[in-house]
């Protein structure tokens, strides 16, 4: 399987903007397209969201319930791996906060799961506080497969590979558990402030 796809190496002129974590460049805009395998195309009759693994009450939602929930718009920076970073992206969506909240979370680790096999580990702090969004439009659109549609994670303060594309759902976990990128060698837990890309950094 090769872990290489659209948008890697085609790099602008650095930038000192301080929204840039250091080691990255202004991607301008332009939103690199990165997957690792082929593109799902799930139909909304057939997707569903779930949140499971050490809850007290397993929750299920079909697309149109999840439509229904409460919804936030979000505008924030994002940061990719390979170096690009992207200011002011425009995204609409729902708050983790509201799909853990009755759920009866009884551990301290997430791990999303989606159509295309990714499954970013995740410390619950990091998805709760109003730090993360299952997220489905960008830019005033439905978000488009490529970028992860119908739905994908959105977890802005770390590196965009835990923003899981295509997610299908929340696994809570009681224990640290490597993710699909994890196993490949990358960071734990990914803060681009400290350069966290490769296990080790």
């Amino acid at each position: 399987m090769s872990l290489v796809s659209r948008g890697f190496g085609r790099q602008r002129s650095a930038t000192t903007d301080d929204r840039l974590p250091p080691g990255q460049y202004d991607t301008g805009d332009r939103f690199p397209v990165l997957s690792a395998g082929p593109t799902p195309r799930t139909p909304l009759a057939q997707w569903d969201i779930v949140v499971r693994g050490e809850v007290a009450a397993p929750q299920t939602w079909t697309w149109e319930e999840f439509r229904a929930l409460p919804r936030e718009a979000v505008t924030v920076d994002i940061h990719c791996v390979i170096k690009w970073s992207k200011f002011g992206t425009r995204w609409e969506g729902v708050s983790v906060d509201t799909l853990l909240a009755d759920a009866g979370v009884e551990g301290s680790y997430v791990v999303a799961f989606s159509d295309g096999g990714y499954t970013p580990k995740l410390p619950l702090d990091d998805v709760s506080n109003g730090r993360a969004w299952v997220v489905d439009t960008y830019d005033g659109q439905p978000l488009a497969p490529e970028h992860g549609g119908p739905a994908r994670l959105l977890v802005p303060h770390l590196y965009f590979w835990k923003s899981a594309k295509w997610v299908r759902g929340l696994s809570v976990r009681p224990r640290n558990e490597p993710g699909f990128w994890e196993t490949f060698g990358y960071h734990d837990r990914g803060d681009p402030w400290r350069e966290q890309r490769y296990s080790g950094d």
